[in-house]
């Protein structure tokens, strides 16, 4: 089959591999039929995170049609279901699952690097297991992990379930926002823009979104998000107060290690004293209100430097952070990828290309050039 391949920093390759085939009983072989780029494959890309090893096949945004189905899982799953499948893989079956905090499942987790669920496509930290940017991809745990959607509708309706949109519903639902509330929204990428639309569905009364790229302002501005240039003036953060008067009542950081980052981040990485960029997570601590909530959805992999705890203390601020629990939301959205389409899931898309063109993809992606917020490929 063909799949996008790691080969080293800012080097992936479409390369031919051997097919998938079942090795547990709760496996499934499914044929992917649309899967997308994540902004967490950028850290991959830009050679931000250890234990990739070349040859690694990336991804873990896909959906499609199941082929087969080992003999563990066809209670769950029969071929020809129609499916997306989560990024974090979980048997919803052990303590962890069984606390509906399946990023941290103990059947799949990477016990040797002491991380939580093991990802599709992300790193031997996380398991190794081969990603879904690819035409088949074998699903471990299929007796719970696949969300089967209808057929019918198109892929883009159901494809976000596998990491956006239960991605942004935990940010929003950690973030506590009031019911009339102000929430800010650091980095207007794909989580923030879905961060902004739940927001608003879940009963946020002002949302305000920070990001330096017209195109992403732009797009949440039509689906009525306030927002701020943040290269157009001094510092967000007192913008953010100006507007609000004393902070916002919650804020999301939805960049991660990805900000542009400050001089003091620059020194910081140069020496080896910080792995990330925090630029956009100090910011946000400056942007909250005193009781306020931060949740972090952005990903962060090393260890934060000078942390100003006695601010966020002083502050009483609550901070909830991790990787998405997916399977425990996509019950609750599921229901509202509907033709009316509330959460405006057919406006996140900005290009659809065929995975043979995904080192191109990538690249743009990375420049943030054409307009490229969401890129979707077709194997």
């Amino acid at each position: 089959m063909r799949a996008v391949v790691w080969h080293g920093k800012e080097d992936v390759r479409v390369d031919e591999v051997p097919d998938p085939r079942l090795v547990e009983p709760n496996d499934a072989i499914v044929r992917i039929t649309s899967t997308a780029i994540c902004g967490s494959d950028l850290h991959l890309y830009g050679g931000k995170v250890i234990k990739m090893k070349e040859g690694d096949i990336v991804g873990h945004e896909p959906m499609g049609i199941v082929e087969e189905v080992g003999p563990g899982a066809r209670e769950h799953l029969e071929p020809g279901d129609r499916v997306v499948v989560p990024f974090n893989i979980s048997c919803g079956r052990c303590y962890f699952c069984e606390q509906e905090l399946f990023s941290q499942c103990e059947t799949t987790a990477s016990h040797e690097h002491g991380k939580g669920a093991s990802l599709f496509g992300y790193t031997h930290l996380y398991g190794g297991v081969p990603g879904g940017q690819a035409q088949y991809l074998r699903v471990p745990q299929a007796h719970f992990g696949p969300i089967k959607v209808p057929e019918g509708p198109p892929d883009e309706r159901f494809l976000f379930l596998s990491d956006v949109l239960p991605t942004a519903w935990q940010a929003v639902v950690y973030a506590d926002v009031p019911r009339g509330g102000t929430v800010a929204v650091y980095g207007l990428g794909p989580i923030g823009q879905m961060s902004c639309r739940i927001a608003y569905h879940l009963g946020a009364g002002r949302v305000i979104g920070i990001d330096p790229v017209p195109e992403r302002r732009a797009m949440a501005e039509r689906h009525g998000v306030e927002t701020i240039d943040p290269d157009a003036i001094e510092d967000p953060a007192s913008e953010v107060l100006r507007l609000t008067g004393r902070g916002a009542d919650a804020v999301i950081d939805a960049v991660g290690m990805e900000a542009e980052g400050s001089k003091f981040d620059s020194v910081m990485q140069t020496t080896k004293l910080q792995m990330d960029r925090t630029e956009a997570l100090r910011k946000a601590m400056g942007s909250v209100r005193r009781g306020g909530t931060l949740s972090l959805s952005g990903v962060y992999v090393g260890l934060e430097q000078l942390f100003p705890l006695g601010d966020l203390f002083d502050k009483q601020v609550q901070l909830r952070m991790g990787q998405a629990n997916v399977r425990r939301w996509t019950d609750d959205i599921l229901p509202l990828l509907t033709d009316e389409d509330p959460l405006g899931v057919h406006d996140l898309a900005t290009h659809r290309l065929p995975l043979e063109q995904a080192p191109e993809a990538y690249e743009m992606f990375q420049a943030k050039r054409d307009g490229a917020i969401k890129v979707v490929l077709a194997p």
